[in-house]
């Protein structure tokens, strides 16, 4: 575990986080800027609203599940979205996640670009209602109180199957103590 908080990072909630917003989650540093902030999308937030309802025209470059990922509890009527191109060109309409290289090849997607000029390069991509946001020393205070693991994240991280396994999934793989941290019931009070 290492606290260097950076663009393609996760942050991963710890059993202590009780904000209803963050609770077990997953997120993704897509944006950080010592003197700026830090914004982040939840990964393993799937919600049952279909891609097509809000964005038809991205809906078939969608990797399952094809839903809208509840990004975060800021903007919700606002959406974004990820994805992953192979080779080494940078397409028009994405830009690059500056960061660790196990998130190599997944960047931010302009939605304002039309899906088809993006469908050739695009092997993986997920759209986010809304994003996590955190001001100057904000989210630094929120990992010193214990709120927040800072780990790597893997490439399949962002793009997982199954979202709503990703919390204990990304913990055991930690080993030691956090993978011991992955069997944390969800009310302590039940155990």
């Amino acid at each position: 575990m290492d606290d260097g908080i950076s663009t393609g990072r996760l942050l991963v909630a710890t059993p202590q986080l009780a904000d209803p917003n963050f609770r077990r989650s997953v997120v993704l540093i897509v944006e950080h800027e010592p003197e700026g902030g830090t914004l982040g999308v939840v990964l393993n937030r799937p919600t049952q609203v279909p891609v097509d309802q809000i964005l038809p025209p991205w809906s078939e470059l969608v990797t399952g599940p094809s839903v809208v990922f509840q990004g975060g509890p800021v903007a919700l009527d606002s959406a974004l979205a990820l994805a992953q191109v192979p080779g080494t060109d940078e397409p028009l309409g994405w830009r690059a996640l500056n960061g660790s290289p196990a998130v190599a090849r997944v960047g931010l997607v302009d939605l304002d670009v039309p899906p088809e000029i993006l469908a050739p390069e695009v092997a993986r991509l997920r759209v986010f209602a809304g994003y996590a946001g955190w001001g100057t020393g904000q989210l630094q205070s929120e990992i010193d109180e214990g709120a927040w693991y800072v780990l790597s994240a893997e490439s399949g991280d962002v793009f997982a199957e199954d979202p709503d396994g990703l919390w204990p999934a990304v913990l055991r793989r930690q080993g030691g103590e956090l993978a011991f941290v992955a069997t944390f019931p969800e009310d302590p009070s039940l155990n």
